[in-house]
């Protein structure tokens, strides 16, 4: 049914909370461990927020610089900044956790003959650090970075990057991410969808919907193989 299973990476396979949640685990870091997870949401908002306006905006900067930018702007919120706090922030994000059913489900796609790849906002070191560092280099089949597009999700030219690296239409894609403004965006643009709601958010009120929700990774694969309802 499918010719690939693409995945967005941030918050789909990889935990974004997870050098806030590190960091405020090590030793002398009792002010951070009070205000991480405040820190943490609001670096993820503000990153997504300033993809959103620098698409809309015309004014692209690499995920890398989001990134950072954002970092500061969670932490002078929390009245966190300072250099050390922020550069070892910085550097665990080169090295975020997987989600634990990660490895398994990617291992049950390419065992039924799925091609799997990543379409992700990061820049092409950041993605190929991610899944170096959570074993996984060797179960896709492509990665592929916004940056190629020049421009930001949920930019129809995103998604475009997919079609034409498996050289297929769109409804032969199934496209899973955790965010559903992109689950969303992508079955608009004529993709299958998975919504992984971790959080058990509210569904978007937007043009399109996904095909399938789900609350980790495991359901893909019944959609994949065609199994169960919408």
């Amino acid at each position: 049914m499918f010719r690939a299973i693409v995945f967005d990476a941030y918050g789909t396979l990889f935990d974004v909370d997870a050098a806030a949640r590190h960091v405020a685990a090590e030793p002398g870091r009792h002010g951070f461990a009070a205000v991480w997870p405040r820190v943490s949401a609001d670096w993820r908002r503000k990153q997504l927020e300033y993809t959103w306006l620098r698409a809309i905006t015309g004014t692209h900067a690499d995920f890398w610089q989001v990134t950072r930018e954002s970092l500061d702007w969670a932490l002078e919120a929390a009245g966190m900044a300072g250099h050390d706090l922020r550069e070892r922030l910085l550097a665990l994000y080169w090295e975020l956790d997987a989600f634990p059913e990660a490895a398994e489900v990617l291992d049950g796609l390419r065992g039924d003959g799925f091609a799997t790849a990543i379409l992700s906002n990061g820049t092409p070191e950041l993605i190929e650090a991610a899944v170096r560092h959570a074993g996984l280099a060797d179960r896709f089949d492509a990665l592929i970075s916004v940056e190629e597009a020049g421009v930001y999700k949920p930019s129809p030219k995103v998604y475009d990057l997919a079609t034409a690296r498996f050289g297929c239409k769109p409804d032969e894609i199934l496209f899973v991410s955790s965010n559903g403004w992109d689950a969303c965006s992508a079955a608009g643009h004529g993709f299958r969808t998975v919504w992984v709601n971790r959080g058990r958010a509210p569904a978007e009120r937007l043009a399109a919907a996904p095909d399938r929700e789900t609350h980790d990774l495991t359901g893909v694969l019944a959609v994949a193989r065609g199994e169960g309802g919408r």
